[in-house]
């Protein structure tokens, strides 16, 4: 009769943990790549989720203990996705034709309005586009205006996408209006760049240290 395989006792090389935990990593690495991207999680909450993790790993008293943690981490990231594409919006159009998901809502934003800055600057030396402006702009795309939490995050998004661009307040106004501003030269030739590339390498310096204080010698 064989022995059933809760009692069974397995001889696992400390090698094949090892890849299995890289394998973990890069699993959950990517799945912060994929929470940032698509703004489902992004600056402090996906910090804060990386830190957790980090503590909770280095907390765990076994290699196993600390492979079942990661992965409890990886189901949560896995549930925020889930989440996000429940709420989202159905497919629309872009102006090219090309359909694309209401998941990227926020950077579909960012990119039109760098696109709408660089019109409004032709002629000039400098532009100014604040979020009152940013809100009735987008009100004419989609309808209806964004709250100012989403106006203030697509005005981000697009300085972090288009490096000619400045977010900041307004000078002088007691409401601290947030504008966007730039040389109108500088935002000739512009193209998009990847957004948080400093933020990413951060967070996969966390799961670097998680890494290492999981082969740490004597670990097995």
């Amino acid at each position: 009769m064989n022995e059933p395989l809760a009692d069974a006792v397995l001889e696992i090389p400390a090698s094949e943990l090892q890849h299995f935990f890289n394998d973990l990593i890069s699993t959950f690495n990517s799945l912060n790549d994929l929470l940032r991207d698509n703004a489902i999680l992004r600056g402090k909450e996906l910090a804060e989720l990386n830190t957790r993790a980090n503590q909770a790993v280095k907390a765990a008293q076994s290699p196993i203990e600390k492979l079942l943690v990661l992965n409890a981490f990886i189901r949560q990231q896995i549930g925020h996705v889930g989440r996000a594409l429940q709420a989202r919006l159905p497919t629309t159009p872009t102006d090219q034709g090309v359909i694309r998901q209401a998941i990227t809502k926020v950077a579909l934003r960012a990119q039109a309005i760098v696109e709408h800055v660089k019109t409004i600057a032709e002629g000039k030396k400098e532009v100014a586009f604040n979020s009152s402006q940013t809100r009735d702009f987008l009100a004419g795309r989609e309808g209806k205006p964004p709250s100012r939490r989403d106006t203030i995050r697509a005005l981000k998004r697009a300085e972090n996408i288009c490096p000619a661009l400045a977010c900041k307040p307004t000078p002088g106004d007691g409401r601290q209006t947030m504008r966007l501003t730039a040389r109108a030269e500088d935002l000739k030739d512009t193209s998009f760049v990847e957004e948080s590339v400093h933020r990413a390498n951060r967070q996969r310096s966390r799961m670097e240290e998680i890494r290492m204080i999981f082969f740490k010698e004597g670990v097995f």
